[in-house]
């Protein structure tokens, strides 16, 4: 994790690998494939997101095989409490910079497992989301206002991105009020 509290994007598969177990008890190889799958369809194939393998989870007693059911890939892998612990803290954690590709993959993690949270908690995501948001429209409507008058299409895409991001902000909006 950054100094800031945010997330790292290495943290990404930690925080997909605990917030599957916390759905339930996983086989160790399923639970490989269910991470790898659903964090390539949000970012695609991502050297950054090669972090600490499952096994280094297992090794820091955050998940563990559940008793008799068996060995290696074949193992029903289970969130410990320290696991718990760890996905409470990745979920509460802050993002950086401008919605990329890995904070979308961040976003989309924490919208996927927010109920992991207390309904204080799901607020307070909810308002961070929209507070990045807000801050991706600072950023984008300053750089559309220096390059006005500008031939070309980049006015166009940004008038397009913006758009993107007063729908996003409003749909996080909206989800703090349903939470």
């Amino acid at each position: 994790m950054n100094r800031d509290n945010s997330l790292i994007p290495s943290e990404a598969v930690r925080l997909a690998a605990l917030g599957s177990l916390w759905q339930g008890p996983k086989r160790y190889a399923d639970l490989a494939t269910e991470v790898r799958h659903f964090t390539g369809r949000i970012v695609g194939p991502s050297l950054e997101l090669l972090g600490p393998s499952l096994e280094v989870l297992r090794l820091e007693g955050l998940i563990d095989a559940e008793p008799g059911s068996g060995q290696g890939a074949s193992a029903l892998m289970a969130l410990t409490e320290a696991g718990r612990q760890e996905l409470q803290r990745l979920m509460t954690a802050s993002l950086r910079g401008p919605l990329g590709e890995i904070n979308k993959l961040f976003v989309a993690l924490k919208m996927r497992f927010i109920d992991a949270l207390t309904p204080e908690e799901r607020r307070l995501q909810a308002d961070l989301l929209a507070e990045i948001c807000e801050q991706e429209l600072a950023r984008l409507n300053d750089l559309r206002a220096h390059h006005a008058g500008e031939p070309g299409h980049l006015l166009d895409w940004l008038d397009h991105d913006i758009a993107q991001t007063e729908s996003r902000l409003a749909w996080f909006r909206a989800l703090r009020e349903r939470l």
